[in-house]
């Protein structure tokens, strides 16, 4: 935190207390009997890693996933103490830290499985591991034509248990490839079957991520792993025509007007020229830039909010600034409050607006919020 007395005013707004109705909210539309796994990587999707497992805690969350086992360390450091998934797995020289802090990595090769128990071995423990079974997504995991081989070689390995089975969807989210969604689904009860019959018992046995566990019921098994849909990113991950639970949006960023100027007929603003004025314009600069994570794709094209009303960016966003047209805001002042994401009288963008004009989807504009973005909690 800085030990300045006054700060820059571009501000995340980052709302705890929907943080949680988020999470009981997908609870209660899931259902009795599914552990709940919290994926919290990529510092809670731009919202705070620490501040936002520290609530869901004591909300109740039965796990915490992230995606590197420093990720994972900077959560122990905070003393929190429910059981936490490293996604990614680990690297040469990391077993100690997982074993030391308690960390459960999710392996896919069997060498990664050795290492591991060979580091327990020394340390006189057993590592505790996830198995990922790749049925589709084509990134990471044991390949289902390898199932067998590995399970029967892990089988033979001391000091280390199988505590979970896992794997992921590839297209949960798009109705129309609910085919293939399926066809993972009865893949990976196949693979799970597979290591039973070889001896593994694990305790833990998940493939829902957000889209899968509202849309596809036989995908909760034994836990579920949301990740979006706790931050109140569902608009552009799940379906609109399913059920769905109600979300609360979580992150909101806020700004203040620091010039106003008028220009002529005419005249530019921004690189490039990209604006020229067909009327006289009064020009708002806020500071926020593409370095904040405000997409420069909203070049000419996006919408800031100023006391309740739309204001287009016209130019092209920089690296500090974007400019607005204010024109038809007569009351606006230099310190007016900005909101590039979030509600402003009863308008509302949502980072899933801002991530449709970028061609991207709302899990990287929320990722991608600079840490020179102060968080508010």
């Amino acid at each position: 935190m800085s030990s300045l007395s006054a700060t820059r005013p571009t501000v995340a707004e980052i709302n705890l207390d929907a943080l949680a109705f988020n999470f009981h909210s997908v609870k209660a539309f899931v259902g009795e009997g599914v552990e709940f796994m919290a994926v919290i990587k990529a510092d809670a999707y731009g919202h705070g890693a620490v501040q936002c497992a520290t609530r869901l805690e004591t909300e109740g969350v039965d796990w915490f996933a992230v995606a590197t086992v420093e990720e994972g360390v900077e959560l122990r450091e905070t003393r929190l103490t429910k059981p936490i998934l490293v996604l990614g797995g680990f690297w040469p020289g990391q077993e100690s830290a997982l074993l030391n802090f308690d960390l459960t990595p999710v392996i896919f090769r069997i060498d990664q499985a050795r290492s591991i128990a060979e580091a327990a071995r020394r340390e006189r423990s057993t590592a505790r591991v996830h198995v990922k079974i790749d049925t589709g997504m084509g990134r990471i995991g044991i390949r289902l034509g390898d199932v067998a081989a590995s399970a029967a070689e892990l089988s033979t390995i001391e000091s280390l248990h199988i505590d979970g089975l896992m794997t992921h969807f590839a297209v949960a989210d798009d109705l129309g490839a609910t085919h293939f969604t399926n066809l993972q689904i009865t893949a990976f009860e196949a693979a799970v079957e597979t290591f039973l019959a070889y001896g593994h018992r694990p305790k833990y046995i998940d493939m829902a991520n957000s889209p899968g566990a509202v849309v596809h019921p036989r995908s909760r098994l034994k836990m579920v792993r949301i990740g979006g849909l706790l931050f109140g990113l569902g608009g552009d991950v799940l379906p609109n025509a399913v059920p769905q639970p109600t979300l609360k949006q979580v992150m909101t960023i806020k700004s203040k007007i620091a010039q106003l100027n008028t220009i002529a007929v005419g005249e530019s603003v921004g690189y490039g020229r990209t604006f020229v004025a067909g009327r006289e314009t009064v020009v708002a600069t806020i500071p926020i830039g593409y370095h904040d994570g405000l997409p420069r794709a909203l070049s000419n094209k996006g919408h800031l909010l100023i006391n309740g009303t739309r204001s287009p960016i016209i130019g092209r966003i920089s690296m500090d600034w974007t400019t607005i047209d204010v024109t038809d805001i007569p009351d606006a002042s230099v310190g007016d409050d900005v909101t590039i994401i979030g509600r402003s009288g009863e308008e509302l963008i949502r980072a899933e607006n801002v991530a449709e004009i970028a061609d991207t989807i709302s899990y990287e504009i929320t990722c991608g919020i600079s840490q020179r973005i102060q968080r508010h909690y």
